[in-house]
């Protein structure tokens, strides 16, 4: 792959996640104030002291912005990274199992899939103690179900290739099948979902926040950022439009990214093709 190659549209998608990362890793070197310290008054206008004003408690947004951007790509990147490793490796193996194994999970998955999302994860957080270990398990798991479908469906599509056949005629055990002939061949459309469930996950860490069962208080994330402020956007306060912005912004760099990826798949098959 040439990086001339590499759309303009692509390019503005890795810069926005270059910085979100680069700001997630180096927050305590560069944020101007701690994440906690109130330094200010409440609601102050951008510029002067405080270049993105304060929050409703006086404490530094921009300081709050950078660890937000901490909190919220660790929670969601966890949640993804486990809700992939068990949709992948449930799907891909009822597609080599197939029959009773195939089945059950298949329909096991339908039922998750017909209760709405946000209200079971609602549901289940009020009821569990609220920690970061359980809300990344309740994201994960409900996000696993969207994974399930998909790596499913680029499994039964290679599963049936002869060389797939010629593994099972050596002897070789649904592990061996699955690692080293079904997932290389299906890599391309497992990484662009990949960021899709990441940018799905940003934006299901910022409702459950804002709705008050995310990420808990004094800690800065950006949906809960919105709800601590938005009852300033009635006297004209931006504070609650910063993060929301932010939010946004990081969803299409990360969409943008995706749709150049998907751009160079040309099947759900084609996982082996030239980088």
């Amino acid at each position: 792959m040439r990086l001339k190659q590499i759309p303009i549209s692509a390019w503005v998608g890795i810069f926005g996640i270059a910085l979100a990362v680069f700001c997630a890793l180096f927050a305590p070197f560069i944020a101007p104030y701690g994440e906690r310290d109130i330094v200010g008054a409440v609601w102050e206008p951008m510029g002067g002291t405080f270049l993105l004003g304060t929050d409703n408690l006086g404490r530094d947004l921009l300081s709050r912005m950078i660890y937000g951007t901490r909190t919220t790509l660790t929670v969601a990147l966890a949640a993804t990274v486990i809700s992939f490793s068990l949709g992948i490796f449930l799907s891909f193996t009822a597609a080599v199992s197939r029959g009773v194994i195939d089945q059950t999970l298949s329909r096991f998955n339908d039922l998750m899939m017909s209760i709405p999302t946000l209200i079971f994860a609602l549901v289940v957080l009020a009821v569990l103690p609220q920690n970061l270990f359980v809300l990344i398990l309740v994201m994960a798991i409900l996000d696993s179900t969207r994974v399930y479908r998909l790596g499913r469906a680029v499994a039964l599509d290679v599963a049936v290739m002869e060389f797939v056949e010629a593994a099972r005629l050596r002897g070789e055990g649904t592990l061996w099948i699955i690692f080293r002939e079904i997932l290389p061949n299906t890599l391309s459309p497992l990484l662009a979902e990949f960021g899709l469930r990441f940018a799905f996950s940003i934006l299901f860490l910022s409702t459950l926040s804002f709705l008050g069962l995310g990420i808990q208080p004094p800690a800065a994330d950006w949906g809960g950022m919105v709800k601590d402020n938005k009852d300033g956007i009635i006297f004209g306060i931006s504070a609650a439009l910063v993060p929301g912005s932010a939010i946004a912004a990081l969803a299409v760099c990360v969409n943008l990214v995706v749709d150049w990826l998907l751009g160079r798949t040309s099947s759900l098959k084609g996982g082996r093709g030239d980088v």
